[in-house]
């Protein structure tokens, strides 16, 4: 007497063609992902705009006939008169972070404040900001050990945060005032005219 003894068997086995189309699919996606990032980046991607030339130039000046030392404890007289304390100093790096911390009342939006709560509706109004200041030096000639020409530019840029009444940050925002820009640099070139004379 013959019995069969059915064997259950697993899912059939892959054929020889399975790896290679599993490789071709996976080479299509990836071209399709490469010619879809090439085919997005527009060929202007990194030329600066007008605005931002506009703003490099007001926040660098070049100083002339000083070595780096010199520049950046001067730039750090600066902020400190401006009421900045410093929090980060790389001499080495020629980099500078300081930063102050105002009031941000404003007596406009505190008597629209008032108006609106006058009539059941409440609106937060500006309480306090971080001022922040961040300056970069650096050689106008590519800073060669020993140049004899000591020639730097220095870079400084303003931001500021600004917290409501329910401790909130309600703005983050770059300062871009000139006269801010124009003020600082007016007390540098002050200051490195001193700093020359070792006054």
């Amino acid at each position: 007497m013959n019995t069969f003894k059915h064997q259950s068997q697993g899912p059939p086995a892959a054929g020889p063609w399975a790896r290679p189309l599993w490789i071709l699919l996976f080479l299509v996606a990836v071209m399709c992902a490469v010619t879809g990032c090439a085919a997005g980046v527009p060929d202007n991607a990194l030329r600066l705009s007008p605005e931002t030339l506009e703003q490099r130039k007001l926040q660098t000046r070049r100083f002339d006939g000083i070595a780096e030392p010199e520049i950046l404890s001067a730039c750090a007289a600066v902020l400190q008169d401006l009421g900045f304390n410093l929090d980060e100093s790389e001499t080495d790096l020629g980099v500078l972070v300081a930063s102050k911390k105002r009031s941000a009342r404003d007596a406009r939006q505190i008597a629209a404040a008032l108006l609106l709560e006058i009539i059941g509706w409440d609106m937060d109004t500006d309480e306090k900001q971080l001022i922040r200041a961040s300056l970069v030096t650096r050689p106008t000639h590519g800073g060669a050990p020993g140049d004899a020409d000591k020639s730097f530019y220095v870079r400084i840029t303003f931001q500021r945060v600004v917290w409501n009444s329910n401790n909130e940050v309600s703005r983050s925002e770059r300062l871009d005032e000139p006269e801010l820009y124009q003020g600082f640099f007016d007390r540098l070139s002050k200051s490195v005219f001193l700093e020359g004379q070792k006054i």
